[in-house]
């Protein structure tokens, strides 16, 4: 898995990453929907917004929350009718390998 590309913020600015992982357990967190729905939006949203790396991240995160592969492929399938078919390219490079 590539080093996170956080880490940098660490030394530079330890306040803001903080608040980040802050703000992480607080999108994340359980709640009323479940982990695996959570990471499949940020995974659509990611793919919208063309972040390959963002997008094969989510999916494992979202596999080890407990989706399945075809979860996986609804969540872009609702990208690309709200965003496009850039949106299915840069699912395609992210998981290329995955499934």
């Amino acid at each position: 898995m590539p080093e996170n590309p956080l880490k940098v913020f660490e030394s530079l600015d330890p306040a803001l990453l903080n608040a980040l992982e802050g703000d992480r357990e607080l999108a994340f967190g359980e709640g009323a929907m479940p982990v695996k729905y959570k990471y499949l939006v940020a995974m659509a949203l990611d793919a919208s917004h063309g972040a390959v790396g963002g997008v094969a991240s989510l999916a494992r995160s979202a596999v080890d929350a407990g989706a399945t592969r075809q979860e996986v492929a609804e969540a872009l399938q609702v990208a690309w009718f709200v965003t496009g078919a850039g949106s299915v390219y840069t699912a395609g490079n992210a998981l290329a390998g995955m499934f």
